[in-house]
């Protein structure tokens, strides 16, 4: 299998040149073609030597050919380079729009991925993906929303660690399945043909030696004129008859097989993966499933090759060629040997590679963006967040901001002003929990985190086709944290605006009752709100603090820090808004 070149360096330049060599090659090309075609009209009409030189010329065309293809293959991968170069631009400054936004996996219903801004526009979905195929994408999404489980992210973490340093090997796997994964068809239908025995028996053995020889020995007999040329045609009508003995299994093995470039794409990335050394033990694991004393990678080239062939046995040709020699019957040998001797141990190969994918795209997050902090799990109901920012904002915009919660501190009430930044304190809070979960680094100095899952209730909405009003849908969220909770289950919960689809006095009991409920639970978290009357339990129930977001309010302007600080917030600003968007009140 040939090498290719996946060095990012000055590949706009490099790009150039291969097409220039491209373009220069089809010249030679179409020179050696016509020569050829003269070389045997010479050869037919004038002496039999010029057939030798018509070999060659034949000989050096298909040396042509092969090295075109393999010229626009490696531009393929130039340009999937230059792609991965321009994604890493609009990554880096959180521009997103044109990434794919992964909106098909939003789950209102989900414990947390509808609320973080994992999925949609402008979502973590797009600064993490970097998979190449729908299985791998729809694999990366489940991973993402999956629970927390201290114990895979410890090992995914120390795998990731190792990836990031791995510029070159993120770069080609990502490369070659731009390059060239195209799913034309569902690969099940190709593990199914690969579990599947072929029936071979002895007469497919003599008939593929006998075909051939007997072709042979006609054409010499009826060229001599021992046999009349009436005897071709009888000849093909056997051959018809019985290549009808494999014409069934060859077409579902030519409907079965991925294409070639799909199976260019499984066989070039295999080669990386099993070229690759890794020291982790999570991904020698991995790297384990692509074979030793013969790849995966060698296995595919053979497939390639009779791939191909069977593929293309609708080729006026080879149908000329086959009712001729039979070499269905060959081919469906080599076949048959190929899948008794190999093909199980593929049939696990398009899953192995999507969780490459999954690997690949985590590596790249760690390796191209911000995140640096240090992830920690410990065995205490705990969480402990110092100077986390949201990975979505520009990190030269962020502002960092640190809160600690354990036995002591359980419940957080978060106040003030409107946009002072409490939503989107509690996101980045979230968000970061859902990174240390998928075992990158979270946007800060470091984060802990207890045995804990992730709750959250903040896009409560409306649905008219459900029936269902936003208040009844923050209910039903807040229905579904109890039970968890009275379960018996650890959960860190946000909830921004509580009850806010009713009037102060019962959001403001209702919410009261709330919190003295979770206390009695396994349960710890924050609850936002602007009912500056709740800060007041911080008096009179253990565990409860007061935090907050402030404001500074100018003659035409408001100020905002940004900053989180201990103890309710002593102002709002929403009279203030009002007047700035144009609300006259009477003095």
């Amino acid at each position: 299998m040939i090498d290719f070149d996946f060095q990012t360096e000055q590949v706009t330049e490099k790009l150039k040149t291969l097409q220039s060599q491209a373009s220069t090659l089809s010249i030679y090309r179409l020179i050696t073609f016509f020569g050829t075609g003269a070389l045997f009209v010479l050869g037919v009409s004038e002496n039999p030597f010029w057939h030798i030189l018509t070999a060659l010329a034949l000989a050096v065309f298909i040396h042509l050919i092969q090295k075109t293809n393999t010229l626009k293959d490696q531009e393929q991968i130039y340009l999937a380079l230059i792609k991965i170069s321009e994604n890493k631009a609009l990554r880096k400054n959180r521009t997103l729009e044109k990434l794919d936004s992964g909106a098909e996996f939003s789950d209102k219903h989900h414990p947390f991925s509808g609320d973080l801004d994992i999925f949609g526009d402008h979502s973590l979905f797009q600064l993490l993906n970097h998979t190449t195929s729908v299985n791998g994408k729809k694999r990366l999404a489940d991973l993402i929303k999956s629970p927390f489980v201290p114990e895979s992210s410890k090992s995914r973490s120390e795998a990731v660690a190792e990836l990031s340093k791995k510029k070159e090997f993120l770069d080609s796997m990502e490369a070659i399945g731009l390059a060239f994964q195209k799913e034309e068809k569902p690969y099940e239908f190709w593990i199914k043909w690969l579990e599947q025995k072929e029936k071979n028996s002895v007469l497919n053995l003599i008939l593929a030696f006998f075909g051939p020889l007997g072709a042979i020995a006609m054409f010499i007999l009826v060229y001599v004129g021992v046999i009349p040329e009436a005897f071709i045609g009888l000849w093909i009508l056997f051959g018809l008859g019985f290549l009808s003995r494999v014409f069934v299994p060859l077409k579902n093995a030519a409907d079965s097989i991925p294409s070639a470039t799909t199976l260019k794409s499984y066989g070039l990335r295999s080669k990386q993966i099993e070229k690759e050394t890794f020291n982790c033990s999570t991904l020698q694991i991995e790297k384990d499933f692509f074979g030793k004393d013969v790849t995966a990678s060698q296995k595919l080239k053979q497939l390639d090759r009779l791939g191909l062939w069977t593929q293309n046995r609708k080729n006026l040709i080879y149908i000329l060629i086959n009712i001729l020699f039979w070499t269905d019957f060959y081919l469906f040998i080599q076949l048959s040997k190929w899948k008794k001797k190999v093909g199980s141990s593929l049939s696990h190969l398009p899953e192995n590679l999507e969780k490459w994918e999954i690997w690949v795209s985590l590596g790249a997050f760690e390796s191209q963006l911000e995140g640096n902090g240090k992830v920690e799990w410990s065995t205490e109901l705990s969480l402990s967040a110092q100077e986390l920012s949201h990975p979505l904002i520009l990190p030269r915009t962020a502002i960092p901001n640190s809160i600690e919660f354990d036995e002591a501190n359980r419940l957080v009430i978060l106040t003030g002003s409107n946009m002072s930044g409490k939503t989107t304190f509690l996101r980045t809070l979230g968000i970061n929990c859902v990174l240390a979960n998928l075992g990158l680094s979270p946007f800060g100095l470091s984060l802990t985190l207890g045995p804990i899952q992730l709750y959250t209730s903040m896009r409560n909405s409306d649905n008219l086709g459900e029936s269902v009003s936003s208040f009844y849908a923050e209910l039903s969220r807040i229905h579904n944290l109890i039970e968890r909770l009275e379960s018996g289950e650890a959960l860190f919960f946000l909830l921004d605006e509580i009850l806010k689809g009713t009037n102060t006095q019962d959001r403001i009991s209702g919410s009261e009752a709330l919190i003295r409920q979770i206390l009695q639970t396994r349960g710890f978290g924050i609850i936002s709100t602007h009912d500056i009357e709740l800060s007041e339990l911080e008096q009179s129930v253990d565990k409860v603090h007061n935090f907050s977001f402030h404001s500074e309010i100018l003659d035409k302007s408001i100020d905002f820090d940004y900053k989180i600080k201990k103890g309710p917030c002593p102002s709002f600003n929403a009279h203030k808004l009002m007047e700035l968007m144009g609300i006259k009140f009477l003095r």
